[in-house]
């Protein structure tokens, strides 16, 4: 059973939890002096416990804001703000840490990323006003503004912080849009999906019905016909009516169940694909069932040709099928793909070839299928360029990656020719 591959451990952590990580580092690295560790700067006022107070409180907003990020951002924004702006005043800081504004940053992206554009201005504006609140808040308290510049206090430039939040603006959009694209990409693919399978579904039930009422409409006029004089061969025709009925509506049902379930039964269509191995061949006149539908039987193939040609025979258009090279068994696909040609062409000849007899070829290479049907008749019943039939046989062989050709032949009739690639070792 395949395991579901592993993040990257820097993805394992949300945004939230690295919002939360950096204040910690933050906070940490401001009150390091305060633990009396060799080589930490010396001369740093130490915290009384009203400053330890107000530190824990600004480290408690700041981390519930964290964790509100995804459900209340502009509201867990605050308090991340505020909870910087404790932090600052805890520590008697001159300005904003720079881990401090950068987790106000990563706030700002989520928000950009994942909430409505009318949510980005305030949390842009708040996030921007973070250090002119920390200036303005400590000049109402008297406090100084600003130490002797040094590389400690470099960071707190206004100017650099904004750019900071311009950047994560940016990145969140960018997040956004292809958060966006993959949406709009995985709903065309779907609609693909839906799109080919409704053509495959057309497909079967044209080349299934199709054929069919074509040998119906034969059988049930020749046994109007030769009702009142041979009434012997007008009760076998309808017999092969019936037959033939009972089929198509086994088959029918099938597709209908099939299209009724849930999820597909093998996740590769709504059609459950044909499976492999030996198939049963009925014969042409076999008994049939008068107390409910025909029993349901395995998908067809090139295995059931020889029982599409006596049905078509005893229709009135004699079908002669040859067989050239080694028979062996090929894949589900190509084989019920190649069976559905055949009986497409077969089709067109008893509808619209005028004839009483066509020629079915097959020819097993060591690399591919050949498949030719060929007619006298009229030559101009199927176009190459109109009808449903012979653009579902092009569709056919197009998915399989093969070659079609359908034309009227030069000394009358019509051909149909077919080759399909057949994978290496197939049949083995």
């Amino acid at each position: 059973m395949p395991t579901k591959p592993s993040l990257p451990l820097l993805n394992r952590l949300s945004p939230a939890a690295w919002a939360a990580f950096l204040w910690c580092a933050a906070t940490l690295s401001s009150i390091r002096a305060q633990f009396g560790i060799p080589g930490m700067p010396q001369g740093v006022r130490l915290l009384d416990a009203g400053d330890w107070l107000l530190l824990a409180a600004a480290a408690l907003l700041a981390l519930t804001g964290c964790g509100r990020l995804s459900t209340r951002p502009l509201a867990a924004l605050a308090l991340l703000v505020t909870g910087s702006l404790g932090a600052a005043l805890a520590v008697d800081s001159v300005g904003l840490a720079f881990l401090h504004h950068l987790a106000l940053d990563i706030a700002l992206g989520v928000i950009v990323a994942t909430r409505p554009r009318r949510t980005w201005a305030p949390a842009f504006v708040l996030t921007v006003a973070a250090l002119p609140g920390h200036a303005l808040l400590r000049s109402l308290l008297g406090l100084p503004l600003r130490f002797p510049h040094s590389a400690d206090t470099s960071w707190t430039s206004w100017e650099t912080f904004t750019l900071l939040s311009v950047i994560a603006c940016l990145a969140g959009l960018s997040v956004r849009r292809t958060r966006e694209y993959a949406r709009e990409l995985t709903a065309r693919a779907a609609a693909q999906a839906v799109t080919a399978e409704r053509l495959r579904i057309a497909r079967e039930m044209h080349d299934s019905v199709a054929h069919s009422i074509g040998i119906i409409a034969l059988q049930a006029g020749a046994a109007a016909r030769v009702v009142d004089t041979r009434p012997d061969a007008a009760r076998e025709a309808m017999t092969v009516v019936e037959l033939a009925g009972r089929e198509t509506l086994a088959g029918l049902r099938r597709m209908l169940v099939a299209l009724r379930q849930p999820e597909p039964a093998d996740g590769q269509g709504l059609v459950p694909e044909p499976a492999a191995g030996p198939r049963r061949v009925p014969e042409p006149h076999a008994d049939v069932r008068r107390d409910g539908p025909a029993p349901s039987r395995p998908a067809e193939g090139l295995a059931d040709v020889e029982r599409l040609a006596a049905a078509t025979t005893g229709a009135g258009v004699r079908v002669d099928v040859r067989w050239h090279g080694e028979r062996r068994p090929l894949p589900p696909d190509i084989d019920l793909s190649a069976f559905r040609i055949i009986q497409e062409s077969v089709t067109n000849v008893v509808r619209h070839a005028a004839t009483g007899s066509c020629r079915v070829s097959v020819g097993y290479g060591a690399e591919e299928l050949a498949i030719e049907i060929t007619d006298s008749g009229r030559g101009g019943g199927s176009s190459p360029e109109s009808g449903f039939g012979l653009v579902g046989m092009r569709e056919r062989v197009a998915l399989l990656k093969g070659e079609f050709s359908a034309a009227p032949v030069p000394s009358g009739g019509f051909r149909v020719a077919v080759r399909l690639p057949v994978p290496a070792g197939a049949g083995r």
